[in-house]
């Protein structure tokens, strides 16, 4: 359960990313800036559970996991959109717009966690 949003959140990517664009709403924010802040959340609600997960432990690289795995699956969306859609094209630009998205994502998550970890160290 604890997945779950992550999971929408992946599969809502998904669909935007490979409806038509005649069948898209107009949308007035810079089309990178929307795939970084996707990018950030996508990255984020992953960092979470995966973070809480028994099966990762804190020596476990899934910063780096989550950021490949996010980025890697904004470049599989792009190749999709170039070979698999009519009115949809892949820009190398929104797979790096999708990476710096998951990298402050990245960021965002391990900042806080810093600053926990601090503030328990503080209080104890």
């Amino acid at each position: 359960m604890i997945y779950l949003p992550a999971v929408i959140l992946t599969v809502g990517i998904a669909i935007l990313s490979l409806t038509e664009s005649t069948q898209m709403p107009s949308v007035s924010l810079n089309d990178k800036a929307i795939h970084g802040m996707f990018y950030t959340l996508l990255a984020v609600l992953w960092m979470i559970p995966l973070r809480q997960s028994p099966i990762t432990n804190h020596q476990s690289p899934i910063y780096a996991v989550v950021l490949f795995g996010t980025t890697a699956y904004g470049a599989l969306l792009e190749l999709l959109q170039h070979y698999c859609t009519l009115t949809r094209s892949g820009e190398w630009l929104d797979v790096l717009a999708d990476f710096l998205g998951a990298l402050i994502g990245v960021i965002i998550v391990y900042l806080v966690e810093i600053s926990r970890s601090r503030y328990h160290d503080i209080s104890k």
